[in-house]
């Protein structure tokens, strides 16, 4: 696992153009290498399955595959697992409401439609790709899809390499794990584990796009660290490509962004030191300015 400290990264920011440069072609050279492999085994593998821990940059990872995909004239089709989320009982409804629902199993799964529609894929038969309501927790009827012989669908969520949910597919698929695999070290010998990263892009991402304060996605984050430890961890080695997500100087991205909620975080959410080694890392780290952020960049995926 990578390590990196944060006197190097504070170097590095001195010149953030090419700081910013430098991380964003190194996750670029890691989506490139995969989908080049994906390319020439599409025949074979017309199907491509993209999990990761919350948090991850799975939506952006499975894009930016897409779009090297189609740069390369394939035909290339992105689908959210979440389409294949079941409606939700009335028992379910009451365990949601009282924080008793595990909204991290695969079993909210359709996992058998979800395997039927893999082996149609595979076989380029149409298929009836449904969606999912979430305000009110009910699967809806969504859109046809059929590709062609050649073409790439690349299918993302926390779920995508659980046998359970995928079945026996391994013949016709290229799995891809992504996660943030690189660990930030003060001068103390201290390390950020990467899945405060993580967290720091949900908090972000809450907070600004969901309507969500601090503390309630701490809260949040608890269950589905539980959830990936129980679902998603153990099957990690059925990837074949295993791609970092970290970009060097995001932290230093979120940092301005983050500090004023933490602080204020800080006097009012009860079980803060559990997650108060992201503000002092944040302040020991220097900032970048936002506007240098790539458009197409993962980092966009949590600040916009």
């Amino acid at each position: 696992m990578n390590c990196l400290s944060i006197e190097r990264l504070n170097k590095c920011a001195l010149n953030a153009e090419k700081f910013v440069e430098a991380g964003e072609n190194t996750y670029a050279d890691a989506l490139n290498a995969a989908a080049q492999r994906i390319y020439n085994e599409r025949a074979e593998k017309p199907v491509v399955l993209v999990s990761g821990p919350s948090g991850s940059g799975k939506t952006t990872s499975a894009m930016r595959i897409a779009r090297i995909l189609k740069d390369n004239g394939c035909g290339a089709h992105t689908i959210s697992m979440d389409n294949y989320f079941k409606t939700l009982t009335k028992h379910e409804l009451e365990l949601s409401a009282r924080g008793e629902f595990d909204f991290e199993s695969p079993m909210r799964l359709d996992t058998e439609l979800f395997k039927e529609h893999l082996e149609k894929l595979s076989r380029c038969e149409e298929i009836d790709i449904p969606t999912f309501d979430f305000a009110r927790q009910v699967s809806r009827p969504g859109m046809k899809l059929r590709i062609k012989r050649g073409d790439i669908v690349i299918l993302e969520g926390i779920h995508a390499l659980n046998p359970l949910v995928t079945g026996d597919s391994d013949s016709y698929t290229n799995c891809v794990y992504v996660s943030v695999r690189t660990r930030i070290e003060n001068d103390k010998g201290e390390l950020l584990h990467p899945s405060k990263i993580r967290l720091m892009r949900r908090l972000i991402r809450d907070k600004l796009y969901r309507g969500r304060e601090l503390p309630e996605t701490f809260e949040f984050f608890r269950s589905v660290e539980r959830g990936e430890s129980l679902y998603i961890m153990p099957h990690k080695g059925r990837a074949n490509f295993d791609i970092d997500t970290f970009i060097p100087y995001e932290p230093m991205i979120y940092r301005d962004i983050l500090l004023p909620l933490l602080e204020q975080a800080s006097g009012t959410y009860e079980d803060y030191e559990r997650y108060s080694d992201i503000e002092r890392f944040l302040r020991e780290l220097s900032s970048v300015d936002r506007e240098l952020v790539p458009e197409n960049s993962l980092v966009r995926e949590f600040i916009g």
